[in-house]
This record gives C-alpha cells, structure tokens and sequence, in this order.
C-alpha cells in the first residue's frame, strides 16, 4: 500500500517542483482555501495554542494571526517540493545567511558544533548552510512511516550535502562521528522546539506565560562532548524570501549550570516567535503538558 500510495503522489510532486514560483504560490493560495476554510486541519490546536501563548489576544486578531499562519504553513510545504528543482544560486538568493562569519570561525578553527532552531519560518531552507562549506553537516529528523517518502525527504533534504540522522540513533551517530578522525570540522543540527510525548524526566522550561517540558537531549550532548552550541533565528523577509542569523549561546557548555542551555534556548525561541508569531508551527500540540510560572 505504502509503495502504491507513493506511486500515485510522485509524478504530480515532482511536475510541482518544475514550475515556477509565482504558480506555485497560487497552488498554495488555492491550498490554504481547502485546509483553513473547508477541512479546518487542525484549527482547534492552533487556536488554543495561541491563547495559551498569547492569553489577552482579541478574537480579531486570533483570526487575522490564524489566516497568515495558515498562508505561510501551506507555502512552507510548497516550498520544500520546489528544493527538489531549485538551483544552487537561486536558494542563496532566496535564503540568506547574515552572519556566516560566526559558524565559520568554528569550523575553519576545526571546531564541530550543534546548531539548534525551532520550527519557524524555513526551517526546511536551513539545510542550505552546507552550500556555503565544505564541512560535513548532520540533521536530525524524524522518520517517516512510509518507507519511500521517508527516502524523498532525506533525498531532498540531503541535496545540500546534509546527512540525516533519525532522533533515535543520534546519540550513537553523533558518538561515532566524532570517534572518526575527521579532516574538517562536523555540524549537528537539530530542531529542538516540540514538547516531549513523555514529561517525566525532562526539563520545565519558561516558554511565553507558562513552563514547558523541553527535551533536554541536544544540551546533554553538547556537555558530553563539550561542542560549542549555536542557535540559529530567521526572519521571513517576504513570500519566498528568508534572513537567518546565528547567535552562540556557548562554546563551553560544560561551563554552564543543568538545564542553562535549554532555557536560553527557550528564549530566544521565544524572543523570535514574537516579532512575527504567525510563522512559528502552531499545528503541533506545543502545550500538551503545562504548569504555571510558580509551580
């Protein structure tokens, strides 16, 4: 079935790679219509999601932040079909890096590190980072059940030389990649913003007006081997148009309390929700487990 399935849907993404993309955004117009409008994926979550983070919002501007959110969810997945296509010197332009002087005075000092962002803006065009060096990069990512579009997204997710590492086996993979000796620096990217299926034993973090669980794995690893940790915010300039910015939070994370790392990270995750709170992933059950600011 899965083989089947996969089948029926490839032609059509890959002709939807091909075209252009002021047809492409139109396609995505015509999307939004179906999802927010007539199947209402999701609506429920992303509203509640919103009032959690934004307690005193107005119901016209719940629904105004929901409709441009809704806009940029179906774009976002437009747009990484379009990677499959997409030039080299095209993504640089529609993806800029502001600041690749910070992550590269790490790499050409043969420094390995973790760049870690959330689920905002083009988290999908990120992977470009590894057009702009030579240097080994690793993303983690979840697997997908179907066995043959799990292989599409590492395809297309692997265009820009990034080796994706299922969540699972990241500890071990990122334990035997630095193990080998490698002539060049490596960069470990992860995205570290969902809340934890499980919210024993992980860390309660101060995320907009309530705590959090966040996974505290990515810190762990960062002490363990002692890599520099960087976090990565982007801003959407336009339609189709990103400005990504680096900023280290450590280059000695053994220096740093439990859980220091995480909650910086939670706040700056949050510092850059909140100049455009329409791009982050409200689709996501952010606030499945809460306790109050107190607790």
């Amino acid at each position: 079935m899965h083989l089947f399935i996969f089948i029926l849907v490839y032609p059509f993404i890959w002709v939807l790679s091909k075209l252009p993309f002021r047809v492409l955004y139109f396609i995505s117009d015509v999307v939004y219509i179906l999802i927010y409008h007539l199947i209402g994926y999701r609506r429920d979550v992303v509203r509640k999601n919103i009032k959690i983070a934004y307690p005193d919002i107005s119901e016209e501007k719940l629904n105004t932040m929901m409709r441009k959110f809704y806009h940029h969810f179906c774009d976002i997945f437009i747009e990484m079909i379009k990677t499959m296509s997409i030039s080299e010197a095209e993504m640089k332009k529609r993806f800029v890096f502001t600041n690749m002087e910070v992550p590269g005075q790490l790499l050409n000092n043969n420094k390995n590190f973790i760049l870690c962002l959330g689920h905002y803006a083009s988290y999908e065009w990120v992977l470009s980072i590894h057009s702009h060096h030579d240097n080994k990069g690793y993303a983690i990512y979840k697997k997908i059940k179907n066995k043959y579009f799990d292989t599409l997204i590492r395809e297309i997710r692997g265009k820009w030389k990034t080796n994706l590492v299922v969540n699972k086996e990241a500890k071990v993979k990122i334990t035997e990649v630095l193990k080998e000796k490698n002539d060049k620096a490596v960069v470990f990217g992860f995205i570290m913003d969902q809340s934890p299926s499980n919210a024993r034993n992980k860390h309660w973090a101060k995320f907009f007006n309530i705590k959090t669980p966040f996974f505290t794995g990515v810190e762990d690893i960062a002490k363990e081997h002692n890599l520099p940790l960087l976090f990565l915010g982007t801003k959407k300039i336009k339609r189709g148009y990103y400005e990504s910015t680096f900023t280290v939070i450590t280059e000695n994370p053994r220096e740093h309390k439990d859980y220091e790392l995480t909650d910086t990270y939670a706040q700056l995750l949050q510092k850059q929700i909140e100049i455009a709170p329409e791009f982050y992933f409200w689709t996501h059950k952010r606030f499945k487990f809460m306790k109050g600011l107190d607790d």
